[in-house]
């Protein structure tokens, strides 16, 4: 059995896997990893099955310890990563030995890494899922200076490669595509989503990301149409683009709430979901109509 010891977790780190679905209509969301295809990836490099428990890190910072010799893999932003104190290679699976401490630096580029450990990390489920949830507090609470964390045994075969190309493309406007949503009918003009770039704020976090024009920007805003009776809360999906009165768009989240009371208006791709992980403060993003 591998104990893992966390030394430093940076902004936020978080245990996640592909999260807790079907239980939407009791209120609770599916969370998971934000990036599912950087968490996945990050599992199939150390041979663990896709669903398998990560640590999710917010702008780095994460370092640990695991006391005996553990096959990793980190994934998702541009980052360095060492392993004590010499560099190894993201988007690749290393023996980190007893006692070696692993770290997770500070993106260069992007928002969000995975760590992966053979055997997945093993902590108390919740509703049949070990993600954290940040906005009901479901599942285990972040991770904290000091927690010790167990990785379970390894069952699957070894990784059929230890190493997979890292996609170092910097677009300057990144692009989401973006399928019509059920409410668009609500704004005066909803092509105007289309229109420009938005940027994104630093209120943006796992329940949302959350966007707006930038003042030198000549792009027309969102208004709402003013002859309809108010909208009623309903279900919202992941990737849901909903639009409040002040017109500036929110990209549901990871840890999104289940129901909501203004227009959704668009509705991300699987890809562009996963995208939008990797979004920072003051990135700029064009929604692309599918």
């Amino acid at each position: 059995m591998t104990r893992v010891a966390v030394i430093a977790t940076g902004p936020l780190a978080t245990i996640q896997d592909l999260g807790r679905p079907g239980y939407q209509h009791l209120g609770v969301p599916r969370s998971g990893a934000a990036d599912r295809v950087a968490m996945t990836l990050a599992n199939r490099l150390v041979g663990n099955s896709e669903d398998a428990a990560t640590i999710e890190t917010t702008l780095g910072g994460l370092v640990f310890r695991c006391d005996t010799d553990t096959l990793v893999a980190v994934t998702g932003a541009d980052t360095s990563v060492s392993v004590n104190g010499v560099a190894v290679g993201i988007n690749s699976a290393v023996v980190a030995r007893a006692g070696a401490s692993v770290e997770v630096g500070t993106p260069h580029w992007g928002c969000r890494n995975y760590v992966a450990a053979r055997g997945g990390f093993d902590v108390e489920p919740s509703l049949g899922s070990r993600s954290t949830d940040t906005l009901s507090g479901t599942g285990p609470a972040p991770l904290a200076q000091g927690d010790e964390l167990i990785v379970g045994d390894a069952h699957q075969t070894w990784p059929a490669t230890l190493h997979a190309p890292a996609d170092t493309r910097r677009a300057g406007v990144v692009e989401l595509t973006t399928f019509p949503g059920p409410r668009a009918d609500r704004l005066t003009e909803p092509g105007h989503l289309f229109a420009g770039t938005w940027e994104v704020t630093p209120a943006s976090n796992r329940v949302g990301v959350r966007l707006r024009r930038r003042d030198d920007d000549t792009a027309p805003t969102l208004t709402h149409r003013t002859n309809l009776p108010e909208m009623p809360s309903e279900g919202v999906a992941h990737g849901s683009v909903q639009v409040p009165p002040a017109g500036e768009p929110v990209i549901f989240f990871a840890d999104h709430p289940v129901t909501g009371g203004y227009p959704v208006v668009g509705v991300l791709s699987a890809t562009s979901v996963s995208a939008a992980a990797q979004l920072v403060a003051g990135t700029l993003v064009r929604f692309r109509p599918s």
